[in-house]
Parts: structure tokens; C-alpha cells; sequence
């Protein structure tokens, strides 16, 4: 009679316990009593196996070896933990030798030889060889070493009988920390000697408590949608008016998801600026009709108001996780809505005809970003990366905005190496034909022909910790000789009113060197450029130039408590003939300097007309160098000018937290004013300008930037060369009054 084999789920202690107890279910209860002590010792004996293999299981997670392994002769030398990623297990002590297993970041492996940097160690279960390999010390990723060396754990001589407690398995009491052989190094971060590692035991860890985390085991996790709305599965709501707390429309939040796909975020940012100013200084007459019948003198009434309102909307759709690495792509939009209302004393100051009156009252809208910013690559596990960035987008120069900034259309190629300490751009831009009255890109019109190239280097903490240093290359290339052109109101802007007013190019060549920062406590931003080039016929001269002039300006600050204490140096060469072949007068592509005072100014804030000299300011609005354009947003460059030299000095008080209070006085001079004296027909007037003295405030009630209230007084106290050109009469007095809300959104 052949016999039957019992089931192989049968033969598990487990499975026969949980039939046995399926049966006593439908027993009778006289059987079931006679049946119980034969399942009460079942029960037993399952238990204990479950416990068993659970005490395994648990030894084989913590590291905990075999107790046949501490029985024998062989005990660990050393333990190493993993710091690099991965590291590959050997065959044998040898770099061509064939990979049998891998440890991973975190973990903890037993050696128990070493060998000319190589040690031992044991491995479970590998298809590629035994269970005893090798690994290697080496340099880790970041200039550390790959294993971290420690001395050997210390177990009891029977991990699985205690004495005191006869079951469980416990930490050793007697035991003494293992010794660690003298030839094992020990590397320590920042140092080129190894020391020998400290003798530091490990206890064994009790495997009936809760053992600690591994990094290199999968963990037990929640599920939620996406961590983006753990705080809505917790009943948080937030109203969508609120920028301060978890909103969609502030990159909170992945947005139409179904149509994108995941990790795309929305960000809407709304700026509210409003400008109220108030200014005097000497316009000219209007050459057919005044307002002030029989007036004998070229100068008018000088004051003037201005109210500009803009609201500035930025929306962006950006791609990735942006807390650690940059976007994967972003497109950006920013309308600007602009209305301004402008009053002055004269006619024919605003606009060309002569019944145009003496108020001006218009709106615009204006694109001033609209770019497509696409991630290429990383470059590194700390996310150095390459982007290129093609559209209407802001760019500047250098750190100050000396010689250009502004938001040109173009392509601009950028990233980052070393962590994030070196950086670069190369781009092409063109200049966007701006709105005459507001400043803004008016799209509407042709793109001028006026472009440059791009190329530049920043390098954080050289030449000291600290201190970044940019090196830059700039050629920028003006072939708007082709006609004349005029602006919304009517005025000739290209050419300049000057000399024969023919149409001309150029091509300019900027060499720079910035920097930003400290050397100790001692705050400093520097920049030095050096153009040269040739303009192919200049309308003063009326003859092909050669373009040779420098610019340099320094700030240097010290902080001494709540108080900021600046100075000022700023050097524009002038040219001192403007007819011996030669442009020896520096003039940037687009300035807009944040220096000594900045829109505080009255120089750098005005733009002050040479009245007499022809439809050109001896500055632009917003800008510190007397280039003699007729406009500094429509207008070209002009290398044949009088140059500057300021010094000055200034503070920033922060009187309390949410108030600062800032003031300067700068000292300013022409360069060379043999221009002026050509283009006035007069003998050269003095180099002396003046005084220019402000003071500002700053107040951000809520201590953040959603709300801030700027204002500003600045007086001009003339020198001898603002009263040669003006006369002493026009020249008393001139000021500036500001006042600036911004709410943002």
C-alpha cells in the first residue's frame, strides 16, 4: 500500500496549529476537552518557533552575527560605515578583482582583516561568489574617506544565553571594548594625517526593543496625494487672498495637474508702485511761444510735478521641485500698467507742438519680461547646472548697474560650477524701442539696431573669503544710422540735436572688472571698465573717431552697530578734444546706477537739460554720467563728453527696525569741460558743479516688503560751472522732493 505524503502547507507548525483550531471549532465540547492539552502544547511550540524567527530576523537587521560566527575563533578587527553612496565588494583584495555584492550610505559592516587598505568583510547570499569579500578605503565624494573606521563591537561570549535573564538577548555588562589594530587609519575631514580612531564599544542592541533607523532600509510611510497637501489632510484651508500661508497661486501648490502633470506650480506676484514728485531746475523758453510774455532771458520756470501710478503683474508657470534645484523650466509674464500726470511752467517741455500746454496726462502698457527658461542639465549632485533663457528678461552688468541693466530681448545662456561658487552668462540681447513717457518695452515698435554681446565670470570668496569678483567682456554694436527719429512727442532723438545732427554708428568694446563684499568689517563694490572701439562719424567732430576712455567707481561702508557709514569715488574720463580723432569721454550702454544716494540724488535723479547746448541733458534721469544724449532710453551713446568725478560720503541709520533713515553729500566735477564750452560756443566753463546733499527714509510698517513708504529731499548748491552754464540766477535752488508707495502682493 503506497503511502500518502501529507501536504506541504501541513508540514509548517504555523498552518498545522491553524487547522487544528479550524477542527476544535466543529468538535464537540467533551471531545474538545480531551483534545485540549495536545493543542495547548501546539500552541507552545508554534509560538516559540514565530519567536524564534523573529529574534533572527531581527539580529540579522541590527548586524548582530551568527552565534556559531562569535563562538569561533574569528572576532571583527575594526567596524566601517558606509559614507560614500556605494561601495563595490570584491573578491579579492584587489581593484580588477570581480564585484560580488555592494554596501550602500549608512551601513554598518564587521572587518576582520586588514591588508594594504582593503578589508575583509562578510556578505549574505551573493550569486557572484562566497560570503567573505573585500572593500577599500578611498577618497569619499566630498574630499572625505568612503568607510569610516571605529573599533570592533563587543558582544557577550553567548549572545543567545544571558545568565541573567536565561531568554533574552541583552547588552554585555562584562565585556571589554575590542582593540583595534594600530595599522587601521582613521581619516578626519580637513586634515592630510590620519589618527588612530578612538576606542569606542558599540553595545549590542536589544532586539525586544524598537530598533533604530537604518538608512539604508525602506521605511513604513503614510500614503498622502503629494507632499504638497499634507496640511489640507489635516484641515487646514487657507483663503486665496492670503500670501502668507499655503496658496495656489504662490507656488504653493501643483496646479492642473491633469493637464501638465505633476510639479507645476503657478506664481502670482502684484506690485502696486505709486511716485509723487516734485523738482526745479533751468528748462529752456520755447523758441515760437511763451507763457510769460516779454521775457527777455533762454531760461523759464522750472518747476515741475510728476504723479506716475504702475502696477506691475508677474506671472509665472515654473516646472520641478524648486527648494533644492533649479526650476526644470519656467515661463514668465509681466505686464506693466502704467498712468502718469506731469505738469510744468513752460510750453513745448512736453511735447513738440506748441499748444500742447503745460500738463500731460497719459497711460501705457508696457511688457517688461516675457521669457521661456529651460533647465538643460546638472552638472553635479549639489545641483550646479546650465539654463538657457530666451525672451524679453532683466539683465545687468555688474553689481551696481553701472554700464547696463535693463530688460533687453535676447538669449542668455547661464549656470554654476564649483557648489554654486562660480558662475557665468553669455547671451545676445537687442534693445527694445521704449515708450517715451513711461520708460516701458513698447513692443508695438521695430526692435532697435542696437545689440551686444555678452560674456562674463563671477567668482565668490577671491581673492578672499567673502568677496566675489566678476570679469566681464561686453561689445556692443549701433547701426542706427539709416534716418532720424523721433519720439511720442515730437522731439528729435536719434541723432542728438548736436553739431551737423547726421545719423551715425558705432561699435564699442567694454573690458570689466567688478567686485562685491568684505575683507574683514569692511564693506566694499567696486567696478573698473575700459572701452574702446571706433564711432564711424561723429556729428561734432563730423569725422571717424577712435573710442578710448576708462570708468571706475568704488563704494567702501562700515557697520558699527545700527549704523552704516559709506564712501564714494567715482571716476568717468572726459574727453579733451573732441576734434582730435579721438573719444576719450566714457558712456555706458543703459545705466542705472544704485550709488552714492541713487534715486535720493538730484544729479543722478534729473535729467537737467544743457539749455543752449543744443536737445541734449548733460544727464540722463536715473543715471550719473554727463553723456550729452538726448535721451537716455531712446538715445545713443556719445563718447565725446565732458566725463565726472565724484566723491562723497553718506549713512544708513536703522533707527528702529521697521525705519531707516539715509543720507549723502557728494561732491561733483566735470572731468573736462572743453565740450560744453564747443557745444555752448563760450569759453569752457569750470569743472565745478556743485554740492548735491539728500536725505531719505524707508519705512516698512509690517517689517517685511509687502508695504514700504520711501521719500526723499535732495538740493543741488551750485559751483562755479552750474552757474556759468545757467547763469546765477537760473542756478538757485534747484531740488528734488519724492515720495514712493510700493504694495506687493
Amino acid at each position: 500500500m503506497t503511502q500518502q505524503r501529507a501536504a506541504p502547507w501541513t508540514q509548517k507548525p504555523v498552518a498545522r496549529l491553524a487547522a487544528s483550531l479550524v477542527a476544535l471549532a466543529f468538535t464537540p465540547l467533551n471531545a474538545a476537552a480531551q483534545i485540549q492539552p495536545t493543542l495547548m502544547a501546539q500552541v507552545g511550540s508554534a509560538l516559540g518557533q514565530v519567536a524564534q524567527r523573529v529574534e533572527n530576523v531581527g539580529k540579522q537587521i541590527v548586524g548582530i552575527p551568527d552565534a556559531a560566527e562569535l563562538l569561533g575563533d574569528e572576532r571583527p578587527v575594526a567596524l566601517l560605515q558606509v559614507f560614500t553612496k556605494r561601495i563595490v565588494v570584491r573578491s579579492e583584495p584587489s581593484s580588477s578583482a570581480r564585484g560580488i555584492g555592494e554596501f550602500f550610505k549608512g551601513q554598518l559592516v564587521d572587518a576582520f582583516e586588514e591588508k594594504d587598505g582593503w578589508y575583509r568583510v562578510r556578505i549574505q547570499g551573493s550569486l557572484l561568489g562566497g560570503s567573505v569579500g573585500w572593500v577599500q578605503q578611498t577618497q569619499g565624494d566630498y574630499g572625505d574617506m568612503a568607510l569610516g573606521l571605529f573599533a570592533p563591537r563587543v558582544f557577550p561570549h553567548n549572545p543567545l544565553l544571558d545568565p541573567q535573564t536565561d531568554s533574552s538577548l541583552r547588552p554585555s555588562t562584562t565585556a571589554t571594548a575590542g582593540s583595534v589594530p594600530e595599522s587601521v587609519p582613521r581619516a578626519i575631514p580637513g586634515r592630510a594625517q590620519s589618527v588612530p580612531p578612538r576606542d569606542i564599544a558599540i553595545p549590542v542592541i536589544d532586539p525586544s526593543q524598537v530598533p533604530p533607523p537604518q538608512p539604508n532600509l525602506p521605511r513604513e510611510t503614510v500614503s498622502v496625494p503629494d507632499r504638497w497637501r499634507i496640511m489640507q489632510s489635516l484641515g487646514f484651508k487657507f483663503p486665496i487672498y492670503d500670501p502668507y500661508n499655503q496658496n495656489p497661486i504662490k507656488a504653493d501648490l501643483p496646479v492642473l495637474r491633469d493637464v501638465l502633470g505633476p510639479d507645476w506650480f503657478f506664481n502670482l506676484n502684484a506690485i502696486s508702485d505709486t511716485l509723487y514728485e516734485e523738482r526745479r531746475f533751468p528748462v529752456p523758453v520755447p523758441p515760437v511761444t511763451s507763457t510769460k510774455p516779454g521775457q527777455t532771458s533762454i531760461f523759464g520756470g522750472g518747476d515741475q510735478s510728476i504723479f506716475a501710478q504702475n502696477l506691475i503683474v508677474s506671472l509665472s508657470l515654473i516646472k520641478g521641485n524648486t527648494t533644492f534645484r533649479p526650476p526644470d523650466y519656467e515661463f514668465r509674464l509681466v505686464p506693466v500698467f502704467n498712468y502718469t500726470d506731469v505738469r510744468v511752467q513752460e510750453d513745448r517741455l512736453l511735447k513738440i507742438s506748441p499748444t500742447s500746454g503745460t500738463e500731460r496726462k497719459e497711460g501705457f502698457v508696457g511688457i517688461q519680461e516675457a521669457f521661456a527658461d529651460i533647465h538643460l542639465r546638472n552638472v553635479s549632485d549639489r545641483y550646479d547646472f546650465d539654463s538657457l533663457r530666451v525672451g524679453i528678461q532683466p539683465f545687468i552688468s555688474d553689481f551696481r548697474g553701472f554700464l547696463f541693466q535693463d530688460l533687453p530681448i535676447g538669449v542668455r545662456l547661464f549656470g554654476n560650477r564649483d557648489n554654486n561658487r562660480t558662475q557665468y552668462n553669455l547671451g545676445y540681447f537687442k534693445r527694445i524701442e521704449k515708450d517715451t513717457n513711461s520708460g516701458l518695452n513698447d513692443i508695438r515698435q521695430p526692435l532697435r539696431d542696437d545689440d551686444f554681446l555678452v560674456a562674463n565670470l563671477y567668482r565668490q570668496d577671491f581673492p578672499v573669503v567673502g568677496f566675489t569678483s566678476q570679469v566681464s567682456y561686453i561689445h556692443n554694436r549701433n547701426h542706427e544710422n539709416d534716418g532720424r527719429y523721433f519720439d511720442a512727442n515730437g522731439f528729435q532723438v536719434r541723432p542728438a540735436s548736436i553739431g551737423d545732427q547726421k545719423p551715425f554708428a558705432y561699435h564699442v568694446d567694454y573690458f570689466g572688472f567688478s567686485g562685491d563684499g568684505h575683507f574683514g568689517r569692511t564693506n566694499i563694490t567696486t567696478s573698473t571698465y575700459y572701452a574702446t572701439g571706433k564711432v564711424e562719424r561723429d556729428p561734432i567732430a563730423q569725422r571717424e573717431l577712435d573710442i578710448s576712455a576708462w570708468f571706475h567707481a568704488t563704494e567702501v561702508s562700515r557697520d558699527f552697530d545700527w549704523m552704516r557709514v559709506r564712501g564714494s569715488f567715482l571716476y568717468a574720463s572726459g574727453d579733451k578734444d573732441p576734434f582730435d580723432g579721438k573719444a576719450e569721454g566714457f558712456d555706458a550702454i543703459f545705466e542705472n546706477p544704485q550709488f552714492a544716494g541713487a534715486d535720493t540724488s538730484f544729479w543722478i535723479r534729473q535729467n537737467i537739460p544743457l539749455v543752449g547746448g543744443g536737445g541734449v541733458a548733460l544727464s540722463g534721469r536715473n543715471g550719473v554720467l554727463p553723456s550729452l544724449r538726448s535721451s537716455k532710453e531712446q538715445g545713443q551713446s556719445n563718447f565725446v563728453n565732458p566725463g565726472l568725478l565724484l566723491l562723497g560720503i553718506g549713512a544708513d541709520l536703522d533707527v528702529l527696525p521697521e525705519l531707516r533713515i539715509v543720507s549723502n553729500l557728494n561732491k561733483l566735477q566735470f572731468e573736462d569741460t572743453t565740450v560744453l564750452g564747443v557745444l555752448r560756443q563760450q569759453r569752457p566753463p569750470s569743472r565745478d558743479i556743485g554740492y548735491d546733499a539728500s536725505v531719505g527714509f524707508q519705512y516698512r510698517p509690517f517689517f517685511t516688503q509687502n508695504v514700504v513708504v520711501n521719500g526723499s529731499i535732495a538740493r543741488l548748491f551750485p559751483g562755479d560751472g552750474y552757474k556759468d552754464l545757467f547763469g546765477a540766477d537760473n542756478a538757485k535752488r534747484p531740488y528734488s522732493l519724492l515720495f514712493n508707495v510700493l504694495l506687493t502682493f
